[in-house]
């Protein structure tokens, strides 16, 4: 709303004007999503994954095209988030050669898991083979069952 379209050019409306101006900007970019946060969630979206389970084990697939083993991240955090991430970059021109037509993806992959509690996050393994990531995240052996404790029954 604009005071001095209606008239109302006085200091004190001026001042309201400012504070409700600055109000009004300040939850447009307090609710405002942060580049990071948008360009982390495009990168999810756009990086399938299959996860599988085995008895001892959970395997996570993911296509990474394009990148060499130095270029992915994988890593635990919050000691139960599985990440993977990495970034395949556009190659330079070579001198007098122009794209014609653009399609592969570039930027940044990244997924996240989270890990169920029988995940042993200090036996992980992860191999790329011809653009293919294949993280192995060991079970932790089953909790043996516990025996029954025996109280001695004391005489009085």
């Amino acid at each position: 709303m604009d005071f001095r379209i209606m008239g109302m050019d006085s200091p004190l409306f001026s001042t309201l004007q400012h504070m409700m101006d600055t109000s009004e900007d300040t939850d447009k970019s307090y609710n405002a999503p942060t580049r990071t946060f948008v360009r982390d969630a495009k990168a999810m979206a756009a990086t399938p994954a299959d996860v599988k389970e085995h008895p001892n084990s959970y395997v996570f697939v993911i296509d990474m095209p394009g990148l060499k083993s130095g270029d992915i991240k994988v890593q635990v955090e919050d000691d139960n988030v599985l990440t993977i991430s990495g970034e395949r970059k556009r190659e330079e021109d070579k001198e007098g050669a122009k794209y014609v037509r653009m399609e592969r993806r570039v930027g940044k992959f990244m997924r996240k898991f989270v890990l169920p509690e029988n995940a042993n996050t200090d036996s992980i393994s992860a191999v790329c083979q011809d653009g293919v990531l294949t993280v192995t995240v060991e079970k932790l052996p089953p909790p043996a069952p516990k025996k029954p404790k025996t109280i001695e029954v004391k005489i009085a």
